[in-house]
């Protein structure tokens, strides 16, 4: 059987499975994005994962949102009150490790999200208040156990200036791993050096007025 090259496999990127149109969102819709679709859709391989969905909490569902401290929150439905923090990264950490077999090159995250999204998400405090500083709980896993993998969210794609700077960072991370894979780096010690510098280069995001 024939053994694919490194050029010939897709270049994989995990992603939020209703932004590719799945109708797995807690109403029973999506939420379909043609940047994604119609655009990157083109150069890269998904690999669609809803974290509520995939836990079996079933479509429709009840609202989750995060409470608490920002650091350290909890998962709650909205309205019976009941708690799924505990199940939920479980199950994060189990997805996280079958994701290392999916040889990912990144990933694009559902903005706002109480499991999903990257940053900014809402956290519901005592009182009423609401501070937007939260990060969904499978996002804060994937990216604690994949460190140096491109991460974006859907809303900061439609920038095309943040979009070029994703796509480059996903080949740049997959070029690396290729080049690792196959030897073709220098000396250890100066491989070490070298790889610590570009994915530290790679941890780099995007601002609107900072496309590196």
């Amino acid at each position: 059987m024939k053994t694919e090259t490194a050029a010939e496999r897709p270049i994989r990127v995990g992603i939020s499975s209703c932004l590719l149109g799945l109708e797995v969102r807690y109403d029973g819709g999506h939420k379909r994005d043609r940047t994604l679709t119609e655009i990157l859709g083109r150069f890269v391989q998904w690999v669609p994962v809803c974290p509520e969905f995939e836990l079996g909490l079933g479509v429709p569902r009840e609202t989750l949102r995060l409470e608490g401290k920002g650091a350290n929150p909890r998962l709650v439905f909205r309205d019976s009150r009941r708690e799924i923090t505990v199940a939920m990264r479980s199950w994060s950490s189990r997805r996280a490790e079958t994701l290392l077999a999916e040889d990912l090159s990144g990933y694009v995250f559902k903005k706002d999200s109480p499991s999903c999204g990257m940053e900014r998400v809402k956290v519901y405090g005592e009182g009423g208040a609401v501070r937007k500083e939260g990060v969904g709980l499978f996002a804060r896993e994937l990216m604690r156990r994949f460190p140096l993998l491109p991460v974006e969210e859907e809303g900061r794609l439609d920038d095309p200036s943040l979009r070029k700077n994703f796509i480059g960072r996903v080949f740049a991370y997959r070029r690396y791993r290729d080049l690792l894979a196959a030897g073709k780096l220098p000396a250890r010690p100066l491989r070490e050096r070298y790889g610590a510098l570009f994915m530290e280069a790679l941890k780099i995001q995007a601002k609107a007025r900072k496309h590196v």
